[in-house]
């Protein structure tokens, strides 16, 4: 695409304050970055209260995406233009500062100002603000409430105030109930929808901190305080088994300090598992001191805290709190610009994408990418460990937002336990199946594949209570399109199943793995870094090759480094020349990939030491694959960039086998395990086997 003359402007207009308004502006952003945009960001007028130093959307402009955005105006001096009758001036100062961002831009999104009783002077303003950047108008009005027709309303207001509909690129609407989106896209709308986003209270929920610090509130016990996020406020003046019915996840309980009934029924929800956000002591009341002397070792986790305040006075201002995200909290306002990112249909709001050949795909283009082409896939995927907390939360994520078609292996009233605890929602079409159910259809399949290594039908009955050998038997048979195990299980437990039921592709001799490193900028592939410890050169070349093909399908252009300790002829010895022959080995087999070694980890990334040390190289100073000589190496390099860089890492995805399998990290996280389910799905998609195949393969060892 040839870059305009002028970049096309996007005015984020809210029509309330009942949403971060930030979060949707930068979740704009990456999905225009996702498809390859230079999309600048910028801010114009600060919002009420706050000087331009201290806003938090330009605050968190700087530190997430390292834009260089000016400070905007201060409201007051906004409004003060107004009444001295100069708005031109105004009008002119804010093109300014706009266009300070738009050089060399295809997108400026532009961040309006929320709606405020207090200060309606700029807000009447905003179409003339939009007009005089020639800008598109992004609407963003409240769902919360609900009504489908209040809410179409209020779309109509907001286009009519901003310029009608010739103007409006397409609106948003933020907070909507789940029950209510069909009703909602079925309505006849004033301005196209560019994306609906529905309530989520995870995303809602403030941290526990903050209002401890805001509210001025005594910790007694910290237990998980740093971590803890309050979903919902419970005020218990009713008997415990009231009390019950209410606790769920994110629950700051509220109760005189004397209710002694309460307080052992909190702690013990809490040891029992419920990771309820904290228990509130009012009136200045404290527990009985024989009470207080055998509940508090056994608090564990339980935040808590105390108050001088009456109950109801606490829970008035609980209710009054404001949940908007602070300054500081990145992680919430990085799910949240996540979900809004998600959540943008582009094809609404007709912006082109541009990607040239060779270009680093930036770390929101491959995650944007990764759950587009998992969703376009529809596979369905199977996962063993179904009643572990953090596999369940994310199959029923992957369910929710059509990444997969999720299979949890489990008794199904352990999983039902363990989502109420954990206070995972359960949707419609998250499949559960109990292995006592399935096991005996694969008694047979499996015997018949390890014929020739004597398994007998009892020997299969057995490795078959294994729910990764009975998710790998699923696998294998087709009835499910790849595998996601290892949050409990070992690498070993996840990968062996697979190499004597699955087997490697035809031509592959070996399973290897990479991890996607998202850097800041760009999307680096290693390999590999869990499963085969000392290759030999033959094995490291197919390594290399492997990895190149999951780089290429993935969106990654493969320029591929075979790391060593010294780079080109400069160093000698075993380790050395082994590399030096994987090398050779590549290029004869593959001559069409961009393959160098051995390369030091320096001189493949950074180009000032390429020049130096390796100046006639095609890979070194912008090497995107990363080919270790050895587990211990590529290991202990991954978990150093990870940590110590604070880098996503997605992974490790397993290469060479006939049908997908993946293995997690025993410390993944949720959105760890998202992200390798869509893994599984796009292999599965990109890569079908034939069933019969396989077990003519298996049959003839």
């Amino acid at each position: 695409m040839t870059r305009p003359d002028r970049p096309r402007m996007l005015y984020v207009a809210p029509a309330s304050s009942d949403f971060e308004v930030a979060a949707i502006s930068f979740g704009l952003v990456e999905a225009l970055r996702a498809v390859g945009l230079d999309t600048a960001w910028v801010k114009p007028i600060a919002d009420p209260g706050v000087t331009p130093d201290r806003d938090r959307s330009v605050g968190f402009a700087r530190r997430l995406f390292g834009f260089d955005t000016p400070d905007p105006m201060s409201l007051t001096e906004a409004e003060d233009l107004v009444r001295a009758d100069r708005v031109d001036s105004l009008l002119e100062d804010i093109v300014a500062l706009c266009e300070e961002v738009a050089e060399g831009q295809d997108v400026v999104v532009v961040e309006g100002v929320p709606p405020s009783d207090l200060h309606p002077l700029v807000v009447d303003l905003e179409p003339a603000i939009a007009r005089s950047l020639r800008a598109d108008v992004v609407p963003v009005v409240a769902g919360v409430g609900g009504d489908v027709d209040a809410i179409a309303h209020a779309i109509a207001d907001v286009v009519h105030r901003m310029g009608g509909r010739d103007v409006c690129a397409g609106v948003v609407v933020a907070r909507l109930a789940e029950d209510r989106v069909e009703s909602l896209r079925r309505t006849a709308l004033a301005a196209p929808l560019l994306a609906v986003l529905q309530e989520d209270p995870v995303l809602a929920a403030p941290r526990l901190t903050d209002i401890v610090a805001e509210l001025g509130f005594t910790v007694a016990h910290p237990g998980a305080l740093a971590e803890a996020r309050v979903r919902d406020v419970v005020v218990a003046a009713r008997d415990p088994e009231h009390l019950v019915e209410r606790l769920t996840p994110g629950t700051l309980v509220v109760t005189p300090g004397d209710r002694h009934d309460i307080v052992a029924t909190t702690a013990l929800a809490g040891a029992g598992g419920m990771p309820i956000a904290g228990l509130l002591l009012t009136c200045g009341a404290r527990p009985a001191a024989s009470l207080t002397a055998f509940l508090k070792p056994r608090w564990g986790d339980l935040p808590v805290l105390e108050t001088e305040l009456q109950t109801f006075e606490a829970a008035m201002r609980l209710g009054e709190f404001d949940r908007g995200v602070r300054h500081d909290d990145v992680v919430r306002m990085e799910h949240l610009i996540a979900h809004a990112c998600d959540n943008i249909d582009l094809a609404e709001l007709g912006a082109p994408s541009k990607r040239a050949s060779g270009d680093a795909m930036p770390p929101p283009a491959f995650r944007h990418e990764l759950i587009r082409a998992a969703r376009a896939a529809d596979r369905r995927i199977v996962l063993p460990e179904g009643d572990e907390p953090r596999t369940l939360a994310a199959a029923a994520d992957c369910v929710r937002r059509k990444i997969a078609r999720c299979v949890l292996l489990g008794r199904p009233e352990t999983i039902a336990e363990v989502a109420t605890r954990h206070g995972v929602a359960l949707p419609d079409g998250l499949e559960i199946l109990d292995p006592d159910a399935i096991r005996e259809t694969y008694v047979e399949p499996m015997v018949a594949l390890r014929r020739s290594k004597g398994l007998t039908a009892d020997q299969a009955r057995a490795q078959l209570e294994d729910t990764v050998v009975l998710g790998t038997m699923m696998l294998a048979e087709g009835h499910v399109d790849g595998l996601v195990s290892g949050a409990v299980h070992t690498t070993a437990s996840t990968v062996r199943p697979a190499l004597q039921l699955i087997k490697t592709r035809p031509g592959e001799t070996l399973v290897s793995s990479v991890f996607f490193m998202l850097m800041p900028d760009r999307v680096l592939v290693y390999g590999d870094c869990a499963i085969n410890p000392d290759p030999t050169a033959d094995e490291l070349a197919e390594i290399a090759i492997q990895s190149a093909e999951s780089a290429a399908a993935f969106g990654v252009e493969p320029k591929v480094a075979m790391l060593s300790y010294s780079t080109g002829a400069s160093g000698a010895g075993g380790d050395v020349e082994k590399v030096r022959d994987a090398v050779a080995k590549v290029r004869a087999l593959r001559p069409d990939l961009i393959v160098d070694g051995p390369i030091q980890y320096d001189a493949a990334t950074v180009e000032s030491v390429a020049r130096q040390k390796a100046p006639d190289s095609p890979v070194a100073g912008h090497a995107s694959v990363f080919v270790f000589p050895d587990l211990n190496t590529g290991n202990t390099t991954y978990k150093a960039v990870q940590r110590s860089a604070n880098v996503v890492s997605i992974g490790p995805m397993l290469q060479g086998l006939r049908k997908p399998v993946n293995d997690l990290s025993r410390g993944a996280l949720v959105d760890d395990i998202v992200y390798t389910i869509a893994i599984t799905a796009i292999q599965a998609a990109a890569d079908p086997t034939d069933r019969d195949a396989a077990q003519e393969a298996a049959a003839a060892e």
